[in-house]
């Protein structure tokens, strides 16, 4: 009976241990990439469901902000994976910036435009046209250490409840630290995500329709030149008879590698635009920052789903983007 009884404990060990090998067998893990990521650690599901998920930045308190586009609102997601509602009536805020005073600067969907979107006490509008006509939707935004603002409207898309929108007209524009407002760019098929390096000469954007992420060298007004095919993106596949790259959330880290949210992942390339490996997700990443107090957790947000990836590498803590 003993023996019996022994053997039945030692197979529900044994199964329980293989049950939870199976589970974790499941999870979805970092590969690995030297410099970035050991290999073999889980990738962190936060919460699934959101309303959708755009414009992650770390804050100043260590915790990660993003924007939940459809629910009209920016939501905070503290170290501890706690999650709460950071700000409502957003004006349907899609990127988000933190300037040097620690104002939320945000370009806006619903009534279109870019400016202060918290403290609310502060909220400031800084351009909602250009040239007379209204931005069409506003989708990312960085900010440079003098206060300039680079932004990016990727136009209009037909859709379910809009088939026939107005004639999109996409562009990348700078506001100066003194409120002119410039286009920069007018020939990018979908403008996305947009950032700088480290040391704010080269301004990346993604351009979700597109086979690689663009780079520009920028001038001391804050111009830029020189457009340049920066890296060739592996998301870069055909869905419903269109090629894209899905292209969109970029981020950078203290080695001044460029981290790009496409089709394929989270895209990984050093300085010189060349592919060092890519991380894998259950849901394709819209946008991507890293947050924490180290800046050592890499934040992916998309398809209504926020993930927490810790890495061997450091985000770059001069910008919260």
């Amino acid at each position: 009976m003993l023996q019996k009884t022994t053997h039945a404990k030692l197979f529900t060990v044994l199964g329980a241990l293989a049950f939870a090998a199976a589970v974790q067998a499941d999870d979805p893990v970092t590969p690995a990439i030297p410099g970035v990521s050991a290999g073999g650690v889980v990738i962190e599901l936060i919460k699934d469901g959101f309303k959708g998920t755009e414009g992650p930045i770390g804050y100043s308190d260590g915790s990660l902000l993003f924007t939940e586009t459809q629910a009209n609102k920016i939501v905070r997601i503290a170290p501890d994976n706690s999650v709460s509602t950071f700000l409502e009536n957003s004006n349907g805020a899609n990127g988000l910036a933190l300037n040097a005073n620690g104002e939320i600067i945000a370009v806006q969907t619903l009534q279109p435009k870019v400016g202060i979107i918290s403290p609310v006490e502060k909220q400031k509008v800084f351009a909602e046209n250009f040239e007379g006509k209204p931005f069409q939707r506003p989708n990312d935004v960085v900010i440079t250490k003098t206060g300039g603002i680079y932004f990016t409207d990727s136009g209009t898309r037909p859709s379910k409840d809009n088939p026939n929108p107005p004639a999109s007209t996409p562009g990348v524009y700078y506001i100066s630290p003194v409120g002119e407002l410039k286009r920069l760019a007018n020939d990018i098929d979908r403008p996305n995500g947009i950032q700088l390096s480290k040391d704010e000469k080269i301004l990346y954007v993604a351009n979700t329709s597109g086979e690689h992420v663009i780079c520009y060298v920028i001038a001391e007004d804050g111009s830029i030149s020189k457009k340049t095919n920066f890296a060739k993106l592996d998301g870069w596949k055909q869905a419903d008879g269109a090629w894209s790259s899905g292209a969109d959330g970029l981020a950078i880290d203290d080695a001044d590698r460029l981290y790009v949210a496409s089709n394929s992942g989270i895209e990984v390339f050093n300085a010189k635009g060349e592919p060092l490996g890519i991380i894998p997700l259950p849901q394709k990443p819209q946008n991507i920052a890293f947050a924490g107090p180290e800046k050592k957790t890499l934040y992916a947000v998309g398809r209504g789903a926020a993930y927490k990836i810790p890495l061997i590498a450091q985000g770059y803590k001069g910008r919260a983007k």
